[in-house]
């Protein structure tokens, strides 16, 4: 088994230091080679999962029409959302998504089993956590490569679903948004503009 040195762990460290949320005015008009992107889904085959049961599913969506209507869906969603937060005025100016500006949009989804899977006979949810795992990976490796992902949460899962054809043995996860990017900032966004404050390890330990 490969050992690793200080300085592939700071390298580590850094790609998840410089990981970021990617929203639409950000990405740039830049094909993704199929072996890059290739890589990328590799990384997320990769990722730990219950039982081994290795549940993620990926649909890859570039047509035009079908990101259209996903887009219809999300302005949909963020009306309702913005009703809401106490601070619409602030809410209304965030680009919270990427959808139609990104390069490809990924659905993520998660397979119903159908059978008992190890590990998951108390904790019904360990298949659909070892999918998150599974974009977690997908994420850095994107990041690695200098492309940036926007995680679009603001839509109707089963609306999702019924424009991508998808069928009801498949539950949607994530809904991505992938593209090269003009630049990465240096911090979140919603923690420049003062949304949420970094957390410490301190306020992140129970005990």
């Amino acid at each position: 088994m490969k050992k690793f040195t200080k300085d592939n762990i700071n390298i580590l460290k850094q790609i998840m230091l410089s990981r970021r949320d990617i929203r639409g005015n950000k990405f740039i008009k830049k094909r993704i080679d199929n072996d890059i992107l290739d890589e990328i889904l590799s990384a997320a085959n990769c990722a730990p999962s219950v039982g081994f049961s290795q549940p993620w599913k990926f649909v890859i969506v570039k047509n035009k029409e079908k990101r259209d209507e996903i887009y219809q869906e999300f302005v949909k969603e963020n009306e309702k959302a913005k009703k809401i937060f106490k601070n619409k005025k602030i809410y209304s100016k965030l680009k919270l998504e990427g959808i139609k500006e990104s390069y490809l949009n990924l659905a993520v989804f998660y397979e119903k089993p159908k059978k008992e899977i190890l590990g998951q006979t108390s904790q019904k949810k360990m298949g659909e956590y070892s999918v998150v795992c599974a974009i977690q990976n997908l994420w850095l490796m994107a990041r690695a490569y200098n492309i940036g992902l926007g995680w679009v949460s603001i839509l109707n899962p089963k609306k999702v679903k019924k424009i991508l054809g998808i069928k009801k043995e498949y539950k949607l996860v994530g809904y991505l948004t992938l593209g090269y990017v003009d630049e990465f900032l240096d911090k979140p966004e919603l923690e420049t503009i003062g949304w949420e404050k970094k957390k410490s390890l301190k306020d992140i330990k129970i005990i």
